[in-house]
Parts: C-alpha cells; structure tokens; sequence
C-alpha cells in the first residue's frame, strides 16, 4: 500500500487534467478535421452534378442527366447522414470542455506554485484542491451524450498510449517519478491528515 501526500495528490490531479484536456482538444480536432473533409466532400459532389446538370441541359444524352442525378443523391445523402451524426456539436462540446480544462490547469499550475513557494497553509491548499476538483467535474456538465462512447474509446487510447499496462489488484504508486516531491515517492512523504 503507498500513502499520497496533498503535493502528490494535487499533481497526480493535475497530470489527470491535462491528460482530459489533450483528449478532448485532439477530440476536437480530428472532428473539426472531418467536419471540413466532409464540406469538401458534398462541395464536390454538388459541383459535379451541376457541371453534369448543365451539360445534359446543352447536350441532353442519358449519362450526363444520370451523372447529375448520381451526384445529386450522394450529396444529399452525406450531408444528411453529417447533420444527423451532429459532428459540429461535438467539435463545439470537445473545444467547450478542452477550454474549461486548460484553465482548470491553469489554476492547478498556480497552486503548485504557490505550495512551492510555501505561500499557502494546509487548510488554504486543501480548500483550493477540492475547490479544483470541483471545477474539474463542472467541465463535464455539459453533455456528451452522443459522443460519449467516442470519448471513453479517446480516453483509453490515450492510457494506452501512455504505457498504462493492465490493471492489477494491488494499489499502486502511479506517479512519475518526475512529478514526486524531491523525488521521493509517495510512501516516503509525511501523511497528511484530511
């Protein structure tokens, strides 16, 4: 068993932030990405059949008139299906949160700085990380009821990809050693009374 002071407590908080905040900024940004190839996407499919719906107008031979109508339906068809899916919502929602997130880092960042600096006593640190805790969960209140799933498989990418190995039973010390106070580790460090 290993024991988490306040200072490995607050990091350990804030690596977790950040690591919400790269999820839904990149969420964001593959979406937005998607968003525009898809625009692209119907754009040309609209040009193609005005281009064909103009030249059966001067040449009226079947391919050009079944050109356009092809061009048409699927232009239709993937604009409908991209209104449907709600992508700009979910662009909106990710920046929306990834925004809370970085000022929530942000305010982490300062209260690292100022226990650094020992410019804060326990009572003052611990009402500011609760208070941070608090704004972290208010990032969320927004839904993401149609990308939730989306979020969660972005999520576990993301702890996959940062060498987060399977689970066990035991508890353990899932700290860097870079974020440890004087590089000790949490067993190490004095227990503070909550």
């Amino acid at each position: 068993m290993f024991r988490l002071s306040v200072v490995d407590h607050v990091r350990l908080n804030f690596d977790r932030t950040s690591q919400n905040y790269m999820v839904h900024a990149r969420a964001a940004e593959r979406l937005a990405a998607l968003t525009a190839r898809v625009r692209i996407g119907v754009l040309v499919l609209m040009g193609v059949a005005t281009a064909a719906a103009t030249t059966s107008l001067l040449d009226p031979r079947r391919p050009f008139q079944i050109t356009a109508a092809v061009a048409a339906g699927l232009a239709f068809g993937a604009h409908a299906l991209y209104l449907a899916a709600g992508v700009e919502g979910r662009v909106n929602a990710h920046r929306s949160c990834a925004h809370r997130l970085w000022l929530v880092c942000d305010r982490y960042r300062s209260l690292l700085g100022e226990m650094g600096d020992g410019l804060l006593d326990p009572a003052s640190v611990l009402q500011r990380r609760d208070e941070l805790s608090a704004q972290v969960h208010a990032a969320y209140d927004q839904g993401f009821s149609l990308d939730q799933n989306a979020y969660e498989g972005a999520r576990q990418m993301a702890e996959d990809a940062s060498g987060d190995e399977g689970a066990t039973d035991e508890p353990r010390d899932v700290l860097p050693a870079s974020l440890h106070s004087d590089g000790e580790t949490p067993a190490q460090n004095r227990p503070v009374q909550h």
